[in-house]
């Protein structure tokens, strides 16, 4: 009798110590001037499927007991390989009419990160970040220098033309005309559109990726925030995993994704309270725009923006599933 006591405690404390953190994934395709008025019910079911794509698509990979960086590459690539959003198919154009793409990961288990910015001819941004966190000394790679690295490590590259859409062109040609009466720097709704995603898996570890086209028209080799940890993206299994989107050099002057999980670490907030603070209070005073999606350990998820909407989509510790566009 004793035993069989015995091995019923010890089962039972086996099953109360080894239970699963609770998974979730909450994904972003960016944030800006997004009218429900200027949006057909055509354009706004695509938006909406491609989101619940993505986020179930990341969320089994979770269920199936995968690591939350590899929930995150699987979200973002689908969100990359679609001309919906303003990353890899659907990468902005630059001044001089070229795409040039940036990409992060962060690991919040560890600190581990890698970024690549100003590549051209890589197909999915976010699978050389990882290559760079996983498989090189550095951080952050650049232009000629990642793509090498791209080669190296047999990750895809396409030609240039691959990231041409109709849609994009537009723009650039709308932004050119813009500047010419208002500035280059008054564009101001061209300087809004990213894709993200952050994760935690049944380890309780969090990761938090973004990938981007960046600015409409932007010149000079310009680099956002979305590839510069602690800016765009940040994961630290002490407090949170963030993905901003915005315009970007707000995010970099603020430490955006950072100051999310300082507030949550030192002073205790919630990942809501957090979010809510740096995007409403800190980065808006600056007269910065924009939004973040995060979460905690615990999965519990903000999705925060002071913009008219910003496409968002998660599945929370519950199971409970959300897809968005607009303020609500």
């Amino acid at each position: 009798m004793k035993n069989l006591i015995l091995s019923l405690f010890l089962g039972l404390s086996f099953t109360l110590f080894s239970q699963d953190n609770p998974i979730a994934i909450v994904i972003h395709g960016g944030a800006g001037t997004i009218l429900k008025k200027n949006m057909t019910p055509e354009m706004e079911a695509a938006y909406q499927a491609k989101l619940q794509e993505a986020v179930e698509a990341g969320y089994a990979v979770l269920q199936q007991g995968g690591s939350s960086v590899e929930a995150v590459e699987k979200t973002i690539r689908i969100l990359e390989d679609s001309p919906l959003f303003n990353a890899g198919k659907g990468a902005v154009f630059t001044h001089e009419g070229k795409n040039e793409m940036d990409a992060a990961i962060m690991e919040g288990k560890n600190l581990n990160a890698g970024a690549i910015s100003g590549v051209t001819t890589v197909k999915n941004p976010i699978s050389l970040a990882i290559q760079v966190m996983n498989n090189s000394p550095h951080v952050m790679l650049s232009g000629k220098g990642a793509e090498e690295f791209a080669r190296e490590k047999n990750i895809e590259l396409v030609d240039p033309d691959y990231f041409y859409t109709e849609s994009r062109m537009k723009a650039l040609e709308r932004a050119k005309e813009r500047e010419k009466d208002e500035g280059f720097w008054q564009n101001t709704d061209y300087k809004f559109g990213t894709v993200g995603c952050v994760a935690v898996d049944k380890n309780g570890d969090i990761a938090a990726g973004t990938s981007t086209g960046g600015m409409t028209n932007k010149r000079w080799n310009r680099i956002g925030d979305a590839p510069i940890i602690g800016a765009g993206t940040y994961a630290n299994n002490l407090s949170c995993g963030v993905s901003g989107t915005g315009w970007g050099e707000y995010f970099i002057r603020a430490t955006v994704a950072h100051d999310i999980a300082a507030l949550m670490e030192y002073k205790g907030l919630s990942v809501q309270e957090a979010s809510h603070e740096v995007i409403y209070n800190k980065m808006a005073k600056l007269g910065g725009d924009g939004g973040v999606i995060a979460l905690d350990r615990q999965g519990n998820i903000a999705m925060e923006f002071n913009t008219a909407g910003m496409y968002r989509a998660s599945i929370d510790a519950n199971g409970k599933r959300t897809v968005a566009i607009y303020k609500e």
